[in-house]
């Protein structure tokens, strides 16, 4: 089991790399701080989709699994629209103390919610 709750930690914390600093373009970012534009929807959606590949692979049922890339994607959104307004007009040139702790704190709430999809996983693989 330690090996798989490894994997489901090393393979969530890559696919969060990828997903929040190698596949954002402008269009994504733009849209994150509107119920209406599509940015904020398909970056969540990014790390939906690869969040079910690294609970497949690391053996957590398909149906928790689903269950649990859903319940991110909300959390994902919720959290990034959240961000969008409460750090509007924060600068990192002119405000760099502030804008780096904005950025920290949104980073812990990501990383809080992998520790509950790890938990869940590992629930669901009845290793609790």
């Amino acid at each position: 089991m330690v090996i798989v709750f490894l994997g489901l930690l090393l393979g969530l914390q890559l696919k969060h790399f990828v997903a929040d600093y190698l596949l954002q373009s402008g269009w994504i970012i733009a849209g994150k701080g509107s119920l209406r534009a599509p940015g904020g929807y398909a970056h969540a959606g990014i790390h939906a989709a690869f969040s079910l590949v690294v609970l497949l692979v690391f053996g957590t049922p398909v149906l928790a699994s689903l269950a649990i890339c859903i319940a991110e994607f909300v959390v994902h959104y919720g959290l990034d629209f959240a961000k969008s307004h409460y750090s509007r007009g924060v600068h990192a040139d002119t405000q760099a103390k502030r804008y780096w702790g904005l950025h920290g704190l949104d980073q812990l709430f990501h990383q809080i919610t992998y520790a509950a999809m790890i938990l869940a996983a590992m629930a669901a693989r009845g290793a609790l």
